[in-house]
């Protein structure tokens, strides 16, 4: 391992070890693997939630990976609760793990939980958001979320056909969750398209909904989402044409999309708004390949896998990992030395190649 535990933390480990035994798994945990005679660290994978399909992939291939290359891995899923992550989080250092991957619930409420880390020399590992406001997180592995509101951005500057002069358009816009930081450098990057149109009147935003705090949806909640779009819809539309829609998240495009059918668009006469999404869920891909969702942003949780195991294995072998960013990911207290994978946008016409010939889906998956 790659430091010296406490006695009491070496116990705990060996206690956990016991009890486990093989794999098992329920609603609140996943626990695997069994103890081999080149066992490295243990490893406690915290992720938000079950109910989105990207973190069940997330985790079970950090697992899988992990656990072909030695180590130990206890997997929790704190199920969109704050304080449910922060005691399954707790649970795990008092059982002694040597590293902690975090994709948190709310980047702004482990403080406490990072400090008790850090006091037993674990190296915390952010996963795809960004811990905030504490010295104790070593790395950060995520997608470049600044490029990925541009590339929505882009799809929809290309879609309507903005670069040219063509305009005016209707367009509203969904951010992500307020508690979340990617939500906001997402943000960012589609207003940094989206701007400079805004301001010479080639995208209208009938609703005046542009800043951050106004389009925000809280723990990504696609319900929330649907009951916007449909007061916006109800309140602004009723003599207008909607034209776009920029939408951060593939099940809040969904809820947009049946807001929209609800009140006759998707039809040959009223043709469904240009809609963007991200994570290229099955659902979201499944309307992709019917016309309906224009686009997603797909992120390869492989890849984000692939990091995250790069740093462990450099941190358990005594060696500094590598990084691609050492200015940018600053939490509020320090810059997080930062591992990044980009994405790529999906739709009708690539995601035969991105999706079923990498791999990701089968052909079958999207039936």
């Amino acid at each position: 391992m790659s430091k010296m535990k406490k006695i009491f933390s070496v116990v705990s480990s060996l206690t956990v070890l016991l009890t486990l035994g093989a794999c098992s798994s329920d609603a609140e945990s996943s626990e695997s693997g069994e103890a081999s005679d080149e066992s490295k660290g243990t490893v406690g994978i915290a992720m938000p939630t079950q109910s989105a399909e990207r973190w069940i992939a997330d985790g079970n291939n950090m697992v899988e990976q992990l656990e072909e290359k030695g180590y130990e891995t206890i997997l929790q899923y704190g199920e969109d609760d704050v304080q449910n992550q922060v005691s399954q989080i707790e649970n795990m250092i008092t059982r002694g793990i040597d590293y902690l991957v975090i994709a948190s619930i709310d980047g702004s409420a482990l403080t406490n939980v990072l400090e008790m880390a850090d006091a037993e020399d674990i190296d915390v590992i952010a996963y795809d958001r960004l811990m905030m406001n504490s010295d104790y997180v070593d790395y950060y592995v995520t997608f470049d979320n600044f490029g990925v509101g541009v590339l929505g951005g882009e799809y929809i500057e290309e879609e309507l056909n903005l670069a040219e002069g063509d305009g005016p358009f209707n367009i509203e816009m969904f951010g992500g969750s307020p508690d979340d930081n990617n939500a906001v450098i997402n943000y960012d990057g589609y207003m940094s398209v989206f701007q400079e149109y805004i301001d010479n009147g080639q995208l209208v935003i009938p609703s005046g909904q542009t800043e951050f705090n106004q389009i925000a949806t809280l723990r990504w909640d696609a319900a929330t989402a649907q009951e916007r779009m449909d007061n916006l819809l109800s309140a602004q539309y009723t003599d207008k044409v909607l034209d776009a829609v920029y939408s951060p998240y593939d099940p809040i495009s969904l809820s947009i999309i049946a807001s929209l059918k609800g009140i006759g668009y998707g039809s040959d006469d009223k043709p469904l708004p240009v809609i963007t999404g991200q994570d290229a869920t099955t659902p979201s891909v499944k309307s992709v390949i019917a016309g309906e969702q224009d686009s997603t942003i797909f992120k390869d949780t492989r890849l984000l896998g692939n990091s995250t195991v790069m740093v462990i294995e450099a941190l358990e072998n005594g060696e500094e990992p590598e990084v691609d960013d050492t200015e940018t990911y600053d939490n509020g207290n320090i810059i997080v030395p930062t591992i990044l994978q980009e994405p790529v946008i999906v739709d009708q016409s690539n995601y035969q190649e991105i999706l079923i010939d990498s791999g990701y889906y089968s052909e079958e998956d999207l039936k």
